[in-house]
């Protein structure tokens, strides 16, 4: 495969990557309030993902994927609620162990992370439509 291909074939896979990385942080986000629906009950737990790399057999390039989604197993932090549907008996709330401020750095990383992958794309795809009208004038 040609380095022009190749790096566009890597950068795809960071896209890729890094629109499931925002999905995720979404979901944390969207869920940061989430308590359980039953008093006493585990509220939403944090998700996280994990990179991994894998060579692309076809191309001969390594790219990057997502090798798994987790959950973040740190404690749940807690507030007396007793009005609260999932508070137990002492009135007291689980709250998901989301860090709102976590996963917007998360998500400023991640965006940008896509953003360089996106201009990567791009400043390939102009490299190759140089290369094309050089060969036409030719």
């Amino acid at each position: 495969m040609d380095p022009l291909s190749a790096a566009m074939k890597i950068a795809g896979s960071g896209l890729e990557a890094q629109s499931t990385r925002l999905r995720i942080v979404s979901e944390n986000i969207a869920n940061a309030r989430s308590t359980g629906d039953t008093p006493g009950a585990d509220p939403y737990r944090r998700k996280t993902i994990t990179f991994g790399q894998q060579m692309d057999r076809t191309s001969g390039v390594e790219t990057v994927n997502v090798k798994k989604v987790g959950v973040d197993e740190t404690d749940f932090s807690t507030e007396f609620d007793p009005s609260n549907p999932a508070a137990n008996e002492k009135g007291v709330v689980k709250l998901p162990n989301v860090n709102i401020l976590v996963e917007m750095a998360d998500m400023r990383e991640a965006n940008r992370s896509y953003d360089a992958n996106l201009q990567t794309i791009k400043q390939t795809r102009d490299l190759i439509s140089s290369t094309i009208d050089l060969l036409k004038s030719q």
